[in-house]
């Protein structure tokens, strides 16, 4: 029953790919496409979940503690594994992101085509949380701490942050009663339905079969931990802060989709291993084909 409500979003990640090696629409096409999405569309479908969602219930607070908790345990436990064995910033912040990030597409697709619209407002709380979270945290890992010591620069880059944007926006109207009025709703609701399939389009377009080529153990023990282990972890979490079942499943989900393919940008920006983090997107991407539905269904 799973494999068959997802697996028409993978097909639209295969989709992506095939147009994109077929040539089509254009080369200029799938960078203006994935920035009209983060700039646009994805913030819209944001804004448009968080304005109804239920905020005064307290299990979307825990929900929130719990996506902290899960994932600066992760973090933690990698800061841990890199004492045991030392490696640059440059090669130590993909590795981070590959465990910590996820495809915010991707899981607000699986959310919604298995919990309904219910399921898309709980994950939006949770990114309202966990999206600034794993940005600084990334961040800190490429650049060896140093935004400890200045933090002005991410801090400029945060309030740009159009995801973060759309959050403060969404609960802002939200906590303040105004909502979206005057027809406002039913705009932003057609500007969000465009967002996650073409979204998924564009994970797949951004896929890059050759940087599998190199280093595929690393590639297999980051795997591992971000697909298996980080829903297990994620589990757990969710059975100590007693969450209800629609806040696990939207916790699980983002902890077993893979990572992010806009941290291969950030990596790039900050003079990481631009090739290991593209290794690692494509590489999860593919194998969560299979290790998506299996985990969601040994976790039930």
């Amino acid at each position: 029953m799973i494999i068959l409500t997802i697996w028409p979003l993978f097909a639209l990640i295969c989709a992506g790919f095939a147009l994109m090696r077929g040539g089509f629409p254009g080369d200029g096409f799938w960078p203006a496409a994935e920035r009209l999405n983060y700039v646009v569309l994805f913030p819209a479908l944001l804004v448009s979940s968080l304005v109804r969602a239920p905020l005064s219930d307290p299990a979307l607070l825990r929900l929130g503690g719990a996506s902290v908790a899960t994932i600066c345990l992760a973090a933690a436990g990698l800061v841990l594994l890199r004492l045991a064995r030392p490696r640059p910033a440059a090669r130590f912040g993909p590795e981070m992101q590959g465990v910590i990030r996820f495809n915010t597409y991707l899981g607000l697709a699986i959310t919604l085509s298995l919990a309904g619209p219910e399921g898309l407002t709980r994950a939006a709380v949770l990114l309202a949380v966990a999206v600034p979270l794993v940005n600084v945290l990334s961040i800190m890992a490429l650049s060896e701490a140093s935004v400890l010591r200045h933090p002005m620069p991410v801090l400029r880059s945060m309030a740009r942050n159009p995801l973060i944007l759309a959050c403060v926006a969404g609960l802002g109207l939200n906590m303040s009663g105004i909502g979206l009025p005057l027809g406002l709703d039913r705009f932003v609701e057609l500007l969000a339905r465009g967002s996650l399939p073409l979204g998924l389009l564009c994970v797949g377009a951004a896929l890059v079969p050759a940087a599998l080529r190199r280093e595929l153990a690393t590639l297999g023990l980051n795997g591992g931990l971000r697909l298996l282990m980080m829903p297990v972890l994620a589990a757990g979490v969710a059975t100590g802060f007693a969450l209800p079942p629609a806040e696990t499943l939207a916790l699980v989900i983002f902890s077993a989709i893979p990572t992010a393919p806009t941290a291969y940008v950030l990596t790039r920006q900050l003079g990481g291993d631009g090739a290991l983090m593209a290794g690692i997107v494509t590489f999860q991407t593919l194998v969560s084909v299979a290790t998506i539905p299996l985990v969601l269904w040994l976790l039930g």
